[in-house]
C-alpha cells in the first residue's frame, strides 16, 4: 500500500478548502464558476441568492483559496482557481488508490 499525501493535506488551507465545499451554497457558486468568470450581479440573478448572503459565501471561498476576484469598476468577477481543485483531486484520488489497493483488514482487535 503507497502512501499518498500532497504536502497541503497537512496543513490547515487543505482542511479550509474542504471545509469551504461541505455547504450547498458554495458548492452551487462554483458549479456556476465552472464556465469561467462571472460577475457577481450576475451570480446573484442565476443563483437566485440575496447579494449578502452570496457575498459571504464567496468570501469563504476566496479565504479557501477556492476561488478569486478581479475587480472592475464597481463589481468584482469572481473565477475558480483551478490549482487549488487540482489539489483536492489528487487528495482523493490518492484516498481512493490507497482503498482499493488496501483490500480488507485482517487483524482483529
Amino acid at each position: 500500500m503507497t502512501s499518498f499525501a500532497p504536502p497541503s493535506v497537512h496543513t490547515g488551507s487543505m482542511v479550509s478548502r474542504l471545509q469551504a465545499l461541505a455547504d450547498p451554497n458554495r458548492l452551487r457558486i462554483l458549479d456556476a464558476l465552472r464556465n469561467g468568470e462571472r460577475c457577481v450581479c450576475r451570480l446573484t440573478d442565476s443563483l437566485e441568492m440575496a447579494q449578502p448572503l452570496l457575498s459571504h459565501h464567496l468570501k469563504v471561498l476566496r479565504e479557501a483559496g477556492l476561488v478569486s476576484g478581479r475587480k472592475d469598476g464597481r463589481w468584482v468577477h469572481y473565477s475558480i482557481i483551478p490549482d487549488a481543485l487540482s489539489e483536492i483531486e489528487m487528495l482523493l484520488a490518492g484516498v481512493r488508490e490507497d482503498a482499493v489497493t488496501a483490500g480488507p483488514i485482517l487483524d482483529r482487535c
